[in-house]
């Protein structure tokens, strides 16, 4: 696996290689996304495809409440760029290791991804029916 550059994100900085953003400070600490955010980290990458093998990690690290034990502060919890880098790239070393294995299940979660989407968006135009229908009573 290619290095992989991470900082803090500077606000205002703009990257030309693949990148995204992972949240540093609060409970959701390790969130990626591609839009910045006010404290975060930047990964830089060599490849679009090493950046959305990665990015999918780091989802997994986040959803399953990876971070939490290495949060440090009472009032604003936040992650050290320190510890961040000590974790993160031992274990996305390791789950990239099974390389197929890491293929499908990004692509089994992009899947459930479009079905949930999907289902939200559903429900939004249910709600919608159920108030135009409220609103004739009115």
């Amino acid at each position: 696996m290619d290095t992989i550059f991470i900082k803090t994100h500077q606000p205002g900085a703009h990257y030309a290689k693949p990148h995204f953003f992972l949240l540093s400070k609060g409970l959701n600490s390790g969130k990626p996304s591609n839009e910045p955010f006010t404290n975060s980290f930047v990964l830089v990458f060599q490849t679009e495809a090493q950046k959305e093998d990665i990015f999918w990690i780091a989802m997994s690290l986040w959803k399953s409440k990876f971070w939490h034990p290495f949060l440090k502060g009472s009032v604003i919890p936040f992650i050290t760029l320190y510890d961040f880098k000590k974790e993160f790239n031992p274990r996305a070393t390791r789950m990239m290791r099974e390389h197929e294995l890491h293929k499908k299940n990004v692509q089994a979660l992009k899947l459930l991804q479009v079905q949930e989407n999907h289902y939200n968006k559903n429900i939004h135009l249910i709600n919608e029916l159920k108030n135009a229908i409220m609103m004739r009573y009115r």
